[in-house]
């Protein structure tokens, strides 16, 4: 017996037998052409894009019409990078210019494209470039008459292990009722990663060297949760797991029953579960988890894949079709959190890739620094408070000043829309994401300022750690416990008490299970997360007393040593109690 060990990215328990997805490419030719052939070379490389497209098309028609939305906003997506200049039109400049076969002016233009996304300071930006990779994996394999459908040959109940999956595939694969899949690449914030959680696939990734290590046909149990592949399981611990499969059932039959329950902890304290999207696509996952409203919109999709700017009127309809959905419930817009990597072509460089994006011309500072791209979507947003109750969340606030230059932007934006006559909420909230450490120890002279804060814990605790955490080298480091994290994030929920404002958490941390009694405790009582975690975390609440976890919160923060604090969490969490 042998396990291997990755990260749990979508829970549950699978036991089956493994089927080994072996799809690597041939090294891609390069050579010059004659003249003569060009013509019809480029002929070749349109098919091939065609036939990617059509292939595309296909498999998001046969999505069920009960999956989730992600699945066919992932399909989406590959389809807008397929129809990408960089994808679809450069090459053929090569191809004409240069006299490079189609394989190899593909394979270099989608460098240069993976090479940008790579520089993007916002991490589940930068994984990305893993979609381009695909689609350009699926183009060249229609180029090189290569089978794109090698998972035909899958059997009800197998396990897949990979070196990655594409949206396409994961979507086939549960079609075919495979039971978990395994893969060497991804990390918790992938595209696969999300449709697993989505489509209630148990997965692992991050398992470096599965594909090398597992044969075809051997006996695996996958755990989701713990993030282990067991390879070649005895009796006994077969046993283990087929008891936990059955507390699973029962686990989800309990959390389908939780959708129309009130969230509120035992000692009736009210607490608010809102969603985090992308698209407004992802509006009907939120509203099948019973979510109470959005609680973190990211508007930078409308921004990518495109040749250029999204315009007012598009960016409008947008955030309109989300206000509409949402009936009456909050939906907090952030405005675009692109980095200095991404100008205003839609969101693509023109210009040097600044040496390290996270901690340049991005989010705020780069709507401030050209207010051509800001104050087109302020507008819109503004517009669309018409609707519903639509927010306003400013990324990435690290100075006063900044803040204060926002607030005049948005003040002058709506004298221009009442000259204009054009409907908006005069009294729309605004509010600043709580994600720089900077912000965080000055929150309250943010405070007196602002309508609400959030707490973006992906960024605050990479900024406060100083690690990158989709970094295999470093990504061990990244620890929401560590004492560091934890006392900058009682400081902001006590300096929004103080100023009387609303404190919400739209980052990882709101949605993981592990940590809402200790977020309870420090006061926290709005969470945004992706909409599969949402009926768990009400579980954890309405298991909860608030006033007896505020004690057991203080014992935390007094802690100095990391080990100590999980020691805590997880006896809490394992009791169960307060």
């Amino acid at each position: 017996m042998l396990a291997l060990h990755g990260t749990g990215v979508s829970g549950g328990v699978s036991i089956g037998k493994a089927f080994v997805l072996q799809r690597g490419l041939p090294e891609v030719p390069e050579y010059m052409l004659p003249r003569h052939f060009i013509d019809a070379e480029i002929v070749r490389f349109t098919r091939a894009v065609e036939n990617a497209r059509r292939q595309l098309i296909s498999i998001r028609e046969d999505i069920p019409e009960n999956a989730p939305s992600e699945a066919a906003s992932f399909i989406d997506t590959h389809l807008l990078i397929l129809e990408d200049k960089m994808i679809s039109e450069a090459p053929i400049d090569a191809i004409r210019n240069e006299q490079r076969n189609a394989e190899w002016a593909l394979k270099t233009q989608s460098e240069l494209l993976s090479r940008m996304f790579e520089q993007m300071d916002d991490p589940y930006l930068r994984n990305k470039k893993t979609d381009v990779n695909q689609v350009v994996e699926r183009v060249l394999r229609n180029l090189m008459k290569q089978n794109n459908d090698d998972h035909e040959q899958l059997a009800a109940g197998e396990i897949v292990i990979a070196n990655d999956l594409t949206p396409a595939d994961t979507v086939i694969l549960k079609r075919k009722k495979i039971r978990a899949f395994v893969t060497n690449m991804g990390g918790p914030i992938s595209h696969t990663a999300i449709l697993a959680r989505s489509l209630g696939i148990p997965a692992v990734v991050s398992v470096h060297g599965a594909t090398r290590y597992i044969r075809n046909g051997e006996d695996l149990i996958v755990d989701g949760k713990r993030g282990i592949l067991i390879v070649g399981p005895d009796k006994k611990t077969i046993a283990e797991y087929r008891r936990l499969q059955r507390e699973i059932v029962h686990l989800r039959k309990e959390l389908h029953r939780l959708r129309t329950s009130p969230t509120v902890t035992r000692d009736r304290r009210r607490i608010t579960l809102l969603a985090n999207i992308e698209l407004p696509a992802d509006i009907k996952a939120a509203v099948q988890a019973g979510a109470a409203g959005i609680g973190l919109y990211r508007t930078e999709f409308l921004f990518m894949n495109r040749a250029g700017m999204p315009s007012e009127e598009e960016q409008f309809r947008a955030y309109v079709k989300v206000a509409r959905a949402l009936a009456g419930k909050p939906v907090t817009i952030r405005t675009l959190d692109l980095g200095a990597d991404k100008q205003v072509d839609g969101g693509r460089a023109s210009t040097a890739v600044t040496v390290n994006p996270a901690l340049g011309l991005r989010a705020v500072r780069l709507c401030l620094h050209d207010t051509s791209l800001f104050r087109p979507q302020l507008r819109a947003i503004l517009r669309a408070s018409a609707f519903g109750k639509v927010r306003i969340m400013i990324p990435m606030l690290s100075s006063q000043d900044e803040l204060h230059r926002v607030l005049d932007l948005i003040e002058e934006t709506k004298a221009e829309l009442k000259r204009e006559r054009e409907s908006f909420n005069p009294r729309i909230p605004v509010g600043g994401m709580i994600e720089v450490p900077a912000a965080a120890v000055s929150a309250d002279l943010f405070a007196p300022y602002l309508d609400f804060f959030s707490i973006g814990t992906n960024d605050l605790i990479q900024y406060t750690l100083a690690i990158d955490r989709v970094d295999d080298a470093v990504n061990y480091l990244y620890d929401p416990l560590h004492p560091s994290v934890l006392r900058l994030i009682s400081l902001i929920i006590k300096a929004a008490k103080a100023a009387r404002i609303p404190v919400a958490m739209c980052g990882e941390m709101a949605g993981d299970p592990r940590y809402t009694r200790l977020l309870l405790g420090l006061g926290l009582t709005e969470f945004s997360m992706h909409p599969a975690t949402l009926l768990m975390v009400k579980k954890v609440v309405r298991q909860s007393n608030m006033k007896a976890l505020a004690n057991f919160s203080r014992r935390v923060l007094k802690r100095r040593d990391i080990r100590e604090v999980h020691s805590l969490i997880n006896t809490l969490n394992e009791s169960g109690s307060a």
